[in-house]
């Protein structure tokens, strides 16, 4: 486990805690936010759990309420350090944090991917369920006493992905809408691609002074600064189809042969849930394509370029 490297102050009541490398996973960037009234925690990573708490300048605070972008293994992973700050998430993401059962059908992962992954999400993501947790809505509030946090449901990457505005400080949290340039991620059996593109064009809408991510880029100064870089991981999606659509030009494919191409991880890449990642990813992607007359289907599961 890591630790938060840095505290960066975003206008009066926001702090981004800063995880290792930027929060390049496992790590991420959690935000803490302070009222008058009350304080929340935005996605407490593993940055946090390693730490034992949300630090500034090197003093533990207190956490109130702990809200969640959505409900993936490293978004939770210090959940278990405020048992007695209430916690919350999108009502399609709700059920992840309730129990690891509902977190492994967020997931929707192969029986022996599963097995493992279980393991992998109690002992290096310390994941403790909160039964109790409580849900929200697209436009729900947080007040937490001059200042309040306004959800911004953004789905794709999850059902119950969103965004967190926080005014008076014009600070908008992507999650992971994270502007790599790995791209977008919809892999789960609870993403869906053409969402993903929606929240995307969303997102462009939405002004702020700041963008944060929970991976990698961290803060983002204005819409200036965003929206090239909203652009390249956008166009991630056309780069994958792209390539689709030239190997079907080959030759005709099944999925499987597909899969084997790898248009979302590299060839390197060894992991369990690799192929059911890409066969989701490539499934989507050839529903689009069909449906732009790109790609056509001859024969039951054999699919060509136009």
């Amino acid at each position: 486990m890591d630790a938060f490297t840095t505290d960066r102050r975003l206008g009066q009541h926001t702090w981004v805690l800063v995880g290792t490398h930027d929060g390049r996973y496992p790590s991420g960037n959690s935000v803490l936010v302070r009222g008058a009234d009350a304080s929340v925690l935005v996605d407490p990573s593993t940055a946090v759990a390693a730490a034992r708490g949300a630090f500034l300048d090197g003093v533990a605070r207190p956490v109130d309420q702990i809200v969640l972008t959505h409900v993936h293994e490293d978004h939770v992973a210090g959940v278990h350090l405020f048992p007695d700050a209430s916690v919350s998430a999108h009502a399609d993401d709700v059920l992840g944090i309730r129990s690891l059962d509902g977190l492994m059908a967020i997931y929707g992962m192969e029986p022996a991917a599963e097995a493992a992954f279980r393991r992998t999400i109690v002992d290096d993501f310390t994941y403790v369920a909160r039964p109790d947790a409580t849900s929200f809505v697209d436009g729900h509030v947080i007040d937490l006493g001059g200042v309040t946090i306004r959800v911004v449901h953004l789905p794709g990457h999850t059902r119950g992905h969103c965004g967190l505005l926080i005014e008076p400080d014009g600070v908008l949290v992507l999650g992971d809408i994270d502007l790599t340039a790995f791209g977008p991620y919809y892999g789960d059996a609870w993403s869906d691609l053409d969402a993903f593109a929606d929240s995307l064009a969303r997102v462009r809408e939405l002004d702020a002074r700041w963008y944060v991510t929970f991976h990698h880029r961290g803060v983002i100064e204005g819409r200036d600064e965003l929206l090239p870089l909203l652009d390249a991981f956008a166009g991630v999606i056309d780069d994958r189809e792209e390539r689709m659509v030239e190997v079907l030009a080959t030759a005709p494919c099944t999925l499987d042969d597909l899969v084997g191409h790898r248009f979302v991880y590299r060839p390197h890449v060894q992991l369990p849930f690799v192929d059911t990642v890409e066969r989701r990813s490539a499934t989507m992607s050839l529903r689009r394509l069909i449906g732009a007359g790109r790609v056509t289907e001859p024969t039951p599961g054999i699919y060509t370029a136009v």
